[in-house]
Protein backbone atom coordinates (compact mmCIF):
# COMPACT_ATOMS: atom_id res chain seq x y z
CA UNK A 1 0.00 0.00 0.00
CA UNK A 2 1.31 3.20 -0.76
CA UNK A 3 2.76 5.14 2.15
CA UNK A 4 0.74 7.94 4.22
CA UNK A 5 1.82 10.49 6.74
CA UNK A 6 -1.29 11.60 8.15
CA UNK A 7 -0.14 13.94 10.30
CA UNK A 8 1.49 16.49 7.48
CA UNK A 9 -0.74 18.95 6.23
CA UNK A 10 -0.36 19.72 2.50
CA UNK A 11 -0.46 23.22 1.52
CA UNK A 12 -1.96 23.56 -1.90
CA UNK A 13 0.04 23.10 -5.33
CA UNK A 14 2.31 25.74 -5.69
CA UNK A 15 2.77 26.22 -9.72
CA UNK A 16 6.37 28.21 -9.23
CA UNK A 17 7.19 25.99 -6.53
CA UNK A 18 10.92 25.70 -6.43
CA UNK A 19 11.55 22.11 -4.55
CA UNK A 20 8.63 20.27 -6.26
CA UNK A 21 10.10 16.98 -7.64
CA UNK A 22 9.60 16.40 -11.73
CA UNK A 23 8.65 13.24 -12.82
CA UNK A 24 8.91 11.35 -16.01
CA UNK A 25 6.58 8.31 -16.02
CA UNK A 26 4.64 6.32 -18.37
CA UNK A 27 4.22 2.42 -19.28
CA UNK A 28 7.57 0.40 -20.54
CA UNK A 29 8.97 1.38 -24.19
CA UNK A 30 6.68 4.60 -23.76
CA UNK A 31 9.53 6.78 -24.23
CA UNK A 32 10.48 7.92 -21.03
CA UNK A 33 14.24 8.07 -21.69
CA UNK A 34 13.71 10.15 -24.53
CA UNK A 35 12.39 12.72 -22.36
CA UNK A 36 14.54 12.24 -19.20
CA UNK A 37 17.44 13.12 -22.21
CA UNK A 38 15.87 16.06 -23.37
CA UNK A 39 14.98 17.61 -20.48
CA UNK A 40 18.63 17.00 -19.55
CA UNK A 41 19.36 18.81 -22.95
CA UNK A 42 16.92 21.39 -22.02
CA UNK A 43 19.04 22.16 -18.75
CA UNK A 44 17.31 20.39 -16.03
CA UNK A 45 19.16 18.19 -13.52
CA UNK A 46 18.29 14.54 -13.55
CA UNK A 47 18.35 11.93 -10.70
CA UNK A 48 20.42 8.85 -12.02
CA UNK A 49 23.10 6.62 -10.90
CA UNK A 50 24.07 5.14 -14.31
CA UNK A 51 24.12 1.80 -13.01
CA UNK A 52 21.62 0.50 -15.60
CA UNK A 53 23.86 0.99 -19.27
CA UNK A 54 22.73 1.41 -22.54
CA UNK A 55 22.29 -1.59 -24.66
CA UNK A 56 20.19 -2.22 -28.13
CA UNK A 57 16.90 -1.46 -26.93
CA UNK A 58 18.07 1.97 -25.24
CA UNK A 59 21.77 2.63 -27.18
CA UNK A 60 21.00 6.49 -25.75
CA UNK A 61 20.55 4.97 -22.16
CA UNK A 62 17.99 4.37 -19.70
CA UNK A 63 18.37 7.31 -17.24
CA UNK A 64 17.64 5.43 -14.34
CA UNK A 65 17.73 6.00 -10.43
CA UNK A 66 17.91 2.47 -9.10
CA UNK A 67 16.47 3.33 -5.89
CA UNK A 68 13.42 4.31 -7.41
CA UNK A 69 12.60 0.06 -7.86
CA UNK A 70 12.52 0.52 -3.70
CA UNK A 71 9.35 2.44 -3.44
CA UNK A 72 7.00 -0.16 -3.07
CA UNK A 73 9.69 -1.46 -0.71
CA UNK A 74 9.19 1.86 1.51
CA UNK A 75 12.38 3.44 0.38
CA UNK A 76 11.58 7.07 0.03
CA UNK A 77 14.60 8.64 1.93
CA UNK A 78 16.53 9.94 -1.36
CA UNK A 79 13.41 11.87 -2.78
CA UNK A 80 14.41 14.67 -0.57
CA UNK A 81 17.60 14.70 -2.75
CA UNK A 82 15.27 14.70 -6.00
CA UNK A 83 13.62 18.23 -5.19
CA UNK A 84 14.70 20.36 -7.89
CA UNK A 85 15.37 17.34 -10.29
CA UNK A 86 14.01 15.21 -12.79
CA UNK A 87 13.62 11.94 -11.98
CA UNK A 88 12.06 9.07 -13.50
CA UNK A 89 9.60 6.65 -12.09
CA UNK A 90 7.39 3.59 -13.85
CA UNK A 91 3.63 4.13 -13.72
CA UNK A 92 3.34 1.03 -11.38
CA UNK A 93 5.65 3.04 -9.08
CA UNK A 94 3.79 5.64 -8.84
CA UNK A 95 0.77 5.04 -6.28
CA UNK A 96 3.91 4.61 -3.51
CA UNK A 97 5.29 8.06 -3.65
CA UNK A 98 4.45 10.08 -0.49
CA UNK A 99 2.58 12.93 -0.24
CA UNK A 100 5.21 15.04 1.68
CA UNK A 101 6.27 16.35 -1.51
CA UNK A 102 4.82 17.89 -4.53
CA UNK A 103 5.49 16.24 -7.88
CA UNK A 104 5.42 17.78 -11.66
CA UNK A 105 4.49 14.57 -13.70
CA UNK A 106 5.66 14.58 -17.43
CA UNK A 107 3.25 11.03 -18.62
CA UNK A 108 4.54 9.70 -21.28
CA UNK A 109 1.51 8.07 -23.56
CA UNK A 110 2.23 6.02 -27.02
CA UNK A 111 0.12 3.67 -28.99
CA UNK A 112 -0.42 0.32 -27.34
CA UNK A 113 0.44 -1.34 -30.33
CA UNK A 114 3.79 0.30 -30.33
CA UNK A 115 4.68 -0.23 -27.04
CA UNK A 116 3.78 -4.04 -27.28
CA UNK A 117 5.92 -4.65 -30.73
CA UNK A 118 8.97 -2.74 -28.12
CA UNK A 119 8.40 -4.89 -25.33
CA UNK A 120 8.29 -7.82 -27.25
CA UNK A 121 11.67 -7.23 -28.97
CA UNK A 122 13.06 -6.48 -25.29
CA UNK A 123 12.11 -9.62 -24.07
CA UNK A 124 14.05 -11.37 -27.48
CA UNK A 125 16.96 -9.27 -26.76
CA UNK A 126 17.47 -10.79 -23.33
CA UNK A 127 16.35 -14.27 -24.21
CA UNK A 128 12.80 -14.16 -22.88
CA UNK A 129 10.09 -16.15 -24.97
CA UNK A 130 7.82 -13.36 -25.53
CA UNK A 131 5.04 -15.58 -26.62
CA UNK A 132 4.98 -16.66 -22.66
CA UNK A 133 2.20 -14.05 -22.58
CA UNK A 134 0.22 -12.67 -25.52
CA UNK A 135 -0.37 -9.21 -26.75
CA UNK A 136 -4.21 -8.99 -25.59
CA UNK A 137 -3.07 -10.22 -21.97
CA UNK A 138 0.12 -7.77 -22.05
CA UNK A 139 -2.26 -5.18 -23.27
CA UNK A 140 -5.05 -5.89 -20.44
CA UNK A 141 -2.00 -5.90 -17.95
CA UNK A 142 -0.52 -2.62 -18.91
CA UNK A 143 -4.11 -1.10 -19.49
CA UNK A 144 -5.19 -2.34 -15.18
CA UNK A 145 -2.35 -0.41 -14.47
CA UNK A 146 -3.13 2.94 -16.09
CA UNK A 147 -6.54 2.86 -14.36
CA UNK A 148 -5.09 2.52 -10.82
CA UNK A 149 -2.91 5.07 -11.21
CA UNK A 150 -5.48 7.23 -12.80
CA UNK A 151 -7.32 6.45 -9.92
CA UNK A 152 -4.50 7.32 -7.65
CA UNK A 153 -3.61 10.60 -9.08
CA UNK A 154 -7.13 11.71 -9.25
CA UNK A 155 -7.23 11.78 -5.92
CA UNK A 156 -3.93 13.46 -5.45
CA UNK A 157 -3.97 17.76 -4.41
CA UNK A 158 0.03 17.82 -4.15
CA UNK A 159 0.28 16.81 -8.00
CA UNK A 160 0.02 18.47 -11.43
CA UNK A 161 0.06 16.14 -14.73
CA UNK A 162 0.75 16.62 -18.56
CA UNK A 163 0.22 13.58 -20.66
CA UNK A 164 2.95 14.06 -23.25
CA UNK A 165 2.23 11.82 -26.77
CA UNK A 166 5.10 10.05 -27.83
CA UNK A 167 3.93 9.76 -31.40
CA UNK A 168 3.35 13.39 -32.26
CA UNK A 169 6.82 14.62 -30.03
CA UNK A 170 8.61 12.53 -32.98
CA UNK A 171 6.55 13.48 -35.37
CA UNK A 172 5.95 17.29 -34.74
CA UNK A 173 7.85 18.09 -31.62
CA UNK A 174 7.88 21.58 -31.59
CA UNK A 175 3.96 22.15 -30.15
CA UNK A 176 5.05 19.54 -27.75
CA UNK A 177 8.53 20.65 -26.43
CA UNK A 178 6.60 24.11 -25.69
CA UNK A 179 3.55 22.43 -23.97
CA UNK A 180 6.30 20.86 -21.60
CA UNK A 181 8.43 24.43 -21.20
CA UNK A 182 5.08 25.94 -19.84
CA UNK A 183 3.65 22.93 -17.70
CA UNK A 184 7.54 23.02 -15.81
CA UNK A 185 7.61 26.41 -15.96
CA UNK A 186 10.97 26.36 -17.28
CA UNK A 187 12.76 28.80 -19.61
CA UNK A 188 14.74 25.00 -21.04
CA UNK A 189 16.64 25.25 -24.00
CA UNK A 190 14.43 24.46 -26.97
CA UNK A 191 16.80 24.13 -29.70
CA UNK A 192 19.00 21.42 -27.41
CA UNK A 193 15.77 19.08 -26.40
CA UNK A 194 14.92 19.40 -30.51
CA UNK A 195 18.04 17.92 -31.65
CA UNK A 196 17.92 14.76 -28.57
CA UNK A 197 15.17 13.41 -30.95
CA UNK A 198 16.34 10.81 -33.42
CA UNK A 199 13.61 9.19 -35.68
CA UNK A 200 16.29 6.41 -36.21
CA UNK A 201 14.92 5.39 -33.28
CA UNK A 202 11.33 5.28 -33.53
CA UNK A 203 12.00 1.56 -34.51
CA UNK A 204 8.14 0.15 -33.76
CA UNK A 205 6.71 2.44 -35.37
CA UNK A 206 2.50 1.41 -35.67
CA UNK A 207 1.47 1.73 -39.53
Amino acid sequence: MPLRIPFLKLKPFQQDVFNSITVVSGLPRSGTSLMMKMLEAGGMELLIDNIRKPDKDNPKGYYEFERVKQLDKGDIEWLADAQGKVVKIIATLLPYLPDIFEYRILFMRRKMTEILASQRKMLLHRGTDPDNITDEQMSQVFEKHIRKVEEWLSARSNILRLDVDYNKLLVNPFPVIDQVNQFLSKELDFEQMLEIIDPNLYRQRSQ
